[in-house]
């Protein structure tokens, strides 16, 4: 699976596809609409792929286009919610209308709460949001649907962005630390400290990779963006003495992801039907988690090997491969506009609309990171054309 919440996803609409990156052209019956990154058919990730494309560009020192950020606002449902894609936004949510999701709604959140000054917008997901909470204290992709670790990591993860203590949510009973504990593979067990997307229908835990760089983050009350902090000295292992405190998840979880990357610098797909292959986008996901729990030095590992290998991935599967990228080298302290000789920011920027004009000096400087001094050669005004910004002044379907 290439992002975090494809595994939610699919199982809700009953779906299995290969986890080879995505290249389908535009749906005849769906036109892209002016505003949304990318051109493949946004039927199933529109929302989600603007979302963290936005947030990505933030996270760069960019000031994402108006009419992007307006495409995005004028997805919410009456009720709060954000579908997957609303072709027309006239036709009311729900009944043979677009279905609004967990997933597609917490990624609004986290985006339009990093821009700012949507609070209208943010407050009303964040209360359609509390209330799909089930009783275990997780959330699953759909309202009512069984609770998955994708599912609840994303929300717990929007819900912190918008300032809300998700810890402390029991909605129906449980809270969302208890329910990605009971997701949890025990130590002793094989892919101990791992987490499962959801019980199998015999109720066993079976380690998912995809959902285990999810729990990390869901476990820690953090989002997709994470600073780069200070690296902890020794490497985790899981461990089941103790209190199974939240940050003890955390370090089994992040225990699993170091052994899983340990060998080849990278995850393997996993997803029924996919093919033997690395799996570029959970390998981010990975970077992503380990960083956040503080194993920033073992975080190093995967993202050099995504330096290597990611950029024709990133280039066939669109805009939520080069922000999850982005995201991963924002994680690592790592500079986005030169990832393996390639400008992930510069890139992601021509999928959409092209975001505001940056100051004098941030260009100039990430210029010269990108290595293109041919501009000078060829001459100076022409560098202030190029629009890119610096990587560190912001905050579990990739489609073309």
């Amino acid at each position: 699976m290439n992002v975090r919440r494809s595994a939610a996803a699919l199982a809700a609409i009953g779906v299995l596809a290969a986890a080879a990156p995505a290249t389908a052209a535009p749906s005849p019956k769906v036109t892209v609409p002016a505003g949304l990154f990318g051109k493949g058919d946004p039927t199933y990730d529109g929302v989600w792929r603007q979302s963290l494309a936005l947030l990505a560009q933030h996270t760069a020192g960019e000031k994402p286009a108006d009419q992007a950020v307006k495409w995005l606002t004028g997805q919410q449902c009456a009720d709060g919610g954000f579908a997957s894609f609303r072709a027309d936004t006239g036709t009311a949510c729900g009944g043979k209308g677009a279905q609004a999701d967990t997933n597609s709604t917490a990624a609004a959140v986290q985006a339009l709460a990093a821009l700012g000054g949507h609070d209208d917008v943010t407050g009303k997901a964040v209360t359609w949001l509390k209330a799909q909470q089930n009783k275990d204290g997780g959330w699953g992709y759909s309202p009512g649907g069984p609770s998955d670790t994708n599912s609840t990591s994303v929300v717990v993860g929007a819900l912190a962005a918008a300032g809300e203590k998700p810890a402390e949510l029991r909605g129906k009973g449980r809270t969302p630390d208890q329910a990605l504990a009971s997701l949890a593979v025990p130590c002793a067990q094989k892919g101990g400290g791992a987490l499962a997307f959801q019980p199998d229908k015999k109720g066993k835990l079976e380690a998912n990779a995809d959902a285990t760089a999810a729990g990390v983050l869901g476990a820690l009350g953090k989002g997709f963006v994470v600073a780069p902090g200070k690296a902890r000295d020794k490497a985790p292992a899981c461990a089941s003495d103790g209190k199974a405190t939240p940050a003890r998840l955390a370090d089994n979880a992040s225990a699993h992801l170091i052994g899983a990357v340990s060998k080849s610098g990278h995850l393997m797909s996993a997803m029924p039907g996919a093919e033997n292959q690395p799996d570029f986008g959970n390998t981010a996901d990975t970077v992503v988690a380990l960083a956040a729990d503080g194993w920033t030095k073992q975080a190093r590992a995967p993202y050099a090997w995504l330096e290597k290998n990611a950029a024709k991935w990133a280039q066939q599967s669109g805009p939520a491969a080069y922000a999850q990228l982005i995201l991963s080298a924002h994680a690592v302290g790592a500079d986005p506009h030169d990832f393996g000789g390639t400008d992930l920011v510069r890139a992601l920027d021509k999928l959409g609309p092209a975001p505001a004009k940056q100051a004098a000096a941030p260009e100039k400087k990430a210029t010269e990171k990108s290595g293109n001094s041919v501009w000078w050669i060829i001459g100076v005004g022409l560098v202030a054309g190029i629009g890119v910004g610096f990587l560190f002044s912001g905050r579990k379907k990739n489609r073309p």
